[in-house]
């Protein structure tokens, strides 16, 4: 059977093996043992760089791991009111928030449930200071510090869906809309345009943010670097950011806040899913499975990339067993491939999508009325704990 290749892959690459056996399907299982080494990893960089590395909610959501995450993290950070308020309930913070366009309903719950809050606009700050100004002399404990996005028109993201820098982006402020200083009550400046990259693009980006804003930084009590700082994956050049975050605390006088997506919870669990069908089609074999790619995986049809499923070829291997995999939804575009494996796939055996915790529950949708993975974790002691399971109701309770 597929599962035992697949266990067997597992000790091997990661050496203590999880049960899948124990897991329903389909299933997101996070591996406990694997998002404290990350954390801890992360710790250590604050420490040994004197920042804040806080959590983003939008790529990692799943609360039932909070507890974990507060060990280490100081804060999070959210771009919506649900999402302070997850924050505000699971982790015990107030949040560092940032909303593209904040609403005039919404934005007193914001600031009693805010520390920091970053604006996307000046017209937003100018539309939102007197608000602002107004809590923070009635509630001088609660005082919440306010800060601005900037773009410093320099980003290395290829995909321009994930490309704040493009023309026309939406997101931040360019230079030639400052003048000689920042404006009235804005103490930090907050810039996002990397998605899961180096140190080494951090070091460029922050090159052109310096030549275009530095001025402007030396006004500023704090710099937030946003997310997409990939420190858990292997080969990151850990000392280089740490280098990078001493220099800019030293030449600016600031604080600095990085609040990676990724990172996080990077290669720490797994999607776990089963083969329903096999057909073939016009010489190609496809196995359809009680999963999505469209519905349960979207980045990896929206960035796009390949995910690894354990115990298979990555890339097709000549006169091994291959197979094109499909989604369980009827979009067309609903399917992944190629993959080859040691022996034939049979109907019901289980496989298991690698890397599948962050930018996947925060995503899912229920398209086709296909229900939602459930959710577990795979505790440090070698068990598994179903937290969630959805249905029905999880359906229906998104629509009218």
């Amino acid at each position: 059977m597929i599962y035992l290749t697949l266990q067997r892959h597992y000790i091997s690459l990661f050496i203590m093996s999880i049960d899948f056996t124990q897991v329903p399907s389909p299933c997101f299982v996070l591996e406990e043992e694997l998002l404290r080494k990350n954390l801890g990893l992360i710790r250590r960089v604050m420490d040994e760089a004197d920042c804040q590395i806080i959590l983003a909610l939008k790529g990692f959501s799943m609360y039932s791991a909070f507890s974990i995450v507060s060990e280490y993290l100081p804060g999070a950070t959210a771009s919506s009111l649900n999402e302070i308020k997850l924050i505000n309930e699971y982790l015990g913070y107030k949040s560092h928030t940032y909303i593209p366009a904040y609403q005039e309903e919404e934005f007193g719950e914001v600031l009693e449930r805010s520390k920091h809050i970053t604006f996307n606009s000046i017209s937003q700050w100018e539309r939102f200071q007197p608000r602002v100004k107004e809590f923070n002399q009635n509630h001088p404990e609660k005082a919440v510090s306010c800060g601005i996005r900037v773009n410093p028109q320099y980003s290395e993201v290829e995909t321009d869906m994930y490309n704040p820098c493009i023309p026309g982006s939406r997101l931040g402020v360019t230079r030639s809309h400052f003048g000689d200083s920042l404006p009235e009550g804005i103490e930090g400046i907050h810039f996002h345009t990397l998605c899961e990259n180096g140190s080494d693009v951090l070091e460029r980006t922050l090159e052109a943010l310096e030549s275009r804003f530095g001025d402007l930084l030396h006004q500023a009590k704090w710099l937030n670097m946003g997310g997409g700082h990939l420190m858990t994956r292997e080969g990151y050049d850990i000392p280089k950011l740490i280098s990078l975050i001493k220099r800019i605390k030293e030449t600016y006088n600031v604080d600095v806040i990085l609040e990676p997506g990724s990172a996080i919870a990077w290669r720490t669990g797994y999607l776990v899913s089963s083969v329903l069908d096999i057909v073939e089609s016009q010489g190609i074999e496809v196995a359809v499975l009680n999963t999505s790619f469209a519905a349960h995986m979207p980045d990896t049809l929206e960035m796009p990339y390949k995910p690894r499923i354990l115990g298979a070829y990555h890339e097709p291997v000549a006169e091994k067993p291959t197979y094109r995999l499909g989604g369980m939804t009827c979009l067309a575009g609903d399917f992944m491939g190629d993959y080859s494996f040691d022996t034939p796939l049979q109907i019901g055996d289980r496989l298991v999508f690698d890397d599948m915790i962050h930018y996947t529950m925060v995503k899912t949708t229920t398209f086709n009325g296909v229900n939602l993975p459930s959710i577990g974790i795979w505790q440090a002691e070698g068990q598994f704990r179903l937290v969630k399971k959805f249905g029905y109701e999880s359906f229906k309770d998104r629509l009218s």
